[in-house]
């Protein structure tokens, strides 16, 4: 009787008392998830910077031309691309050698009306070729705007021909310097293009090359085709 007592007390009592309670942890803040938890809201995006300056515009394309191109993407830049165009088809026709004896062999009453033509077809077909390469960059995927990307592609096929047209005023389109130059001035545009088209309509490089090869095409052979 004593021994199946002893068993007895050593199990355990049918009655156990409950765990004291626990409050349940706090329902989780959306931003508090981590890790493989569920993903986090995203941020906020950070403000859209405002246009650049036309100073800062000139120069950032030629010598800080991805952030320019990122920033410029959504603004339309006709004051500073029609007025830089313009002007550059008026000086350009000087450095075809046998425009310039013609037009200094002119009276100053002849050659303001014809440099005012020149500057009017250079703007018309720049404004062409410009069209041109942003429609194709839309049939190959991108999704850009006309009215930025037909500005900045004036601006590139123009302002990279500047340091051929200066020399070219000077020694004349056949010397072998200017040609050189034109020939590695039309590559940097080649890359500019690219580059632009690119950000512009977000499309990888291939394609920007693709939809920038006509307009290549056609500054080869209205600007630079006298002297290369």
């Amino acid at each position: 009787m004593a021994g199946f007592r002893r068993k007895r007390d050593q199990q355990p009592p049918y009655y156990q008392a409950p765990p004291p309670y626990q409050a349940p942890p706090p329902y989780p803040h959306p931003g508090d998830y981590r890790g493989g938890g569920a993903p986090e809201p995203e941020a906020a995006a950070p403000p859209q910077l405002p246009p650049l300056r036309w100073q800062e515009l000139l120069t950032g394309i030629v010598f800080r031309p991805s952030p320019t191109f990122w920033r410029m993407r959504d603004y339309p830049i006709w004051a500073p691309a029609l007025i830089v165009t313009f002007l550059y088809g008026m000086v350009a026709v000087f450095g075809l050698d046998e425009a310039r004896e013609s037009i200094l062999d002119t009276t100053a009453s002849t050659v303001a009306p014809y440099l005012l033509f020149t500057g009017v077809a250079m703007v018309l077909g720049a404004l062409v070729l410009s069209t041109v390469t942003h429609n194709l960059a839309r049939q190959f995927g991108g999704n850009g705007l006309w009215a930025p990307t037909a500005g900045l592609a004036m601006l590139i096929m123009v302002l990279t021909d500047v340091p051929r047209l200066a020399l070219a005023l000077f020694l004349g389109g056949a010397a072998p310097v200017v040609q050189v130059l034109g020939w590695a001035t039309w590559l940097f545009a080649g890359v500019l293009f690219t580059m632009m088209v690119s950000r512009s309509h977000e499309i990888p490089w291939p394609r920007a090359l693709a939809a920038s090869v006509i307009q290549l095409l056609g500054l080869l052979m209205l600007v630079k085709l006298g002297t290369i």
